[in-house]
């Protein structure tokens, strides 16, 4: 498990380094089958591509991370400053006795105002390995508010 958490924090580090156009920071609240609240960054690699990684703590005392590679796509038909996106990544969650591993998919809306601020709406459902199973998780909904710089 240590190996895991390393092995993702390197590559977060390694991916800061690479040329971003904007970065956002702020908050997801997780509604539903995992009930939390994550600290939520998100790295823009160009216009249609970034990396999402959230910490969370969830209600029932699991501490948890997720990085989320997301393809961006424009809705300015819909409206200026709104935009759709999905992607895989991956997730771990620490609860007392155990931790298990889990591959996610994750599809939302989000609006950018004129200010540096952004609202999204996200699904993201996943498949979670554990000792002795693994179980399929519908996950839930989240509602992010982030600070664009």
């Amino acid at each position: 498990m240590k190996k895991i958490i390393l092995s993702l924090v390197l590559a977060v580090t390694c991916l800061g380094l690479v040329n971003a156009q904007e970065n956002a920071i702020g908050l997801r609240f997780n509604l539903g089958y995992a009930n939390g609240l994550e600290a939520s960054y998100q790295r823009d690699f160009s216009d249609a591509n970034r990396l999402e990684v959230d910490l969370g703590l969830q209600f029932d005392n699991a501490f948890s991370v997720a990085a989320i590679y997301q393809w961006v796509w424009d809705l300015s038909a819909l409206s200026d400053g709104f935009k759709w996106y999905a992607g895989p990544g991956a997730c771990a969650s620490f609860f007392k006795g155990g931790a298990n591993i889990g591959v996610v998919g994750n599809v939302g809306i989000e609006y950018n105002f004129n200010i540096p601020l952004q609202l999204s709406l996200d699904f993201r459902p996943g498949w979670y390995f554990f000792k002795g199973g693994n179980d399929f998780g519908w996950g839930g909904v989240g509602l992010g508010v982030r600070y664009k710089f």
